[in-house]
């Protein structure tokens, strides 16, 4: 290591970059957008219109508690407001998690395919990211349980699980919670949480309130679609929340965003709206792509993960590259160890069919 400039601290070199989903198409002006899993149906209306009470004074700083949008969630939810702790999207408060309790060579658990952030956030705070591999592309609760060692700090564990869209019953999750020494934190990253239709899942508030160890992490950026103005939420102990309150940037939530969420939060029809359409599609499109021979993993979310053969001309690269030249845009994800699949979100119906229509041709071509 050299002593004549700047250097960042240990492991932030060992860092690859956090690649989005592709959002244009080279040559396209009209693209059909599935690569980020948002919202087809986009935010509530009076999310929209609460958004622009926001916005006439723009020079006064935000409530800096979020205590408005706290108490709405509160309501909601059942939960006392004290306990939740409001980001500029959940990935802000993973973050914090790290921040707060990892220290250096501590160890961060999560599942081989689980979201990209979680070995940088690791790596970022002087941690050592552990991946455990998964059977069906699904987490492996043993497997998880197995790679606990005394310097173990935090486990992750996304439920549903992006980009494969599976999910671990609740009885699964709460033997990982008993077997996890008291000082590891279990963090339930619920993003996907509203869409699941399964009567053995939890999204894990019941946990968190019966737990000093478990924190369950929110976002409005999907069923609620509000992915830009970037907000989350954390449900945790009174002592964790203590912690991430302490360390926390003082304004990380704005106005009009607050305005917007709690408005979000509150329109229960538009979120049975977006179920519901979730519901009809996700299985339309697990079947009608069945169809043509290729393999779904079953997924409980708002995207499919859709796996092609390794036979040239029918790769998962060569599909991307087929079907964005049509201006309908997947997702890659080989930096998630899944070379040979694409992940879709469930879009509008038009754009459902075109993606099908679209792998059946490049299915039927030579190229």
């Amino acid at each position: 290591m050299t002593a004549n400039r700047p250097t960042p601290r240990p492991g932030v070199l060992d860092i690859a970059p956090y690649v989005p989903g592709k959002s244009s198409a080279p040559g396209i002006d009209k693209v059909i957008k599935l690569s980020s899993n948002e919202s087809p149906l986009g935010p509530s209306p009076k999310a929209l219109e609460a958004y622009r009470t926001g916005v006439p004074h723009l020079e006064d700083y935000p409530d800096g508690s979020v205590s408005e949008l706290r108490g709405a969630i509160g309501r909601v939810f059942g939960l006392d407001p004290a306990r939740l702790v409001c980001g500029a999207g959940s990935d802000d408060l993973l973050n914090l998690l790290a921040h707060a309790y990892l220290r250096d060579g501590d160890e961060v658990i999560y599942s081989e395919h689980g979201f990209l952030m979680y070995p940088i956030y690791a790596l970022g705070h002087g941690g050592k990211p552990v991946k455990v591999p998964e059977k069906n592309y699904t987490a492996d609760i043993d497997a998880m349980i197995a790679a606990v060692t005394p310097r173990t700090r935090i486990v992750f564990i996304a439920n549903p699980n992006n980009p494969t869209g599976t999910y671990v019953p609740f009885d699964e999750i709460k033997r990982l919670q008993q077997a996890l020494p008291p000082h590891v934190i279990l963090v339930l990253d619920a993003a996907y949480a509203e869409y699941v239709q399964r009567n053995d899942y939890e999204a894990g508030i019941e946990l968190v309130a019966t737990s000093e160890n478990v924190v369950m992490c929110r976002t409005f950026s999907k069923i609620h679609g509000l992915a830009a103005v970037r907000l989350g939420w954390l449900y945790g102990p009174a002592h964790i929340v203590d912690a991430l309150n302490r360390v926390r940037n003082p304004f990380n939530v704005n106005t009009p965003a607050m305005k917007a969420g709690i408005a979000a939060i509150e329109d229960a029809a538009h979120v049975e709206a977006s179920v519901a359409h979730n519901n009809k599609w996700l299985a339309w499109v697990t079947q009608e792509i069945g169809k043509l021979g290729l393999k779904v993993t079953p997924s409980v979310a708002n995207f499919v993960l859709i796996h092609f053969p390794e036979t040239k001309g029918k790769t998962a690269a060569e599909a991307d590259e087929f079907l964005t030249r049509r201006g309908i845009i997947l997702r890659r994800v080989a930096g998630y160890g899944l070379p040979n699949a694409l992940r879709m979100t469930i879009g509008t119906e038009e754009a459902n069919r075109l993606v099908v229509a679209g792998l059946k041709d490049f299915l039927g071509s030579k190229a």
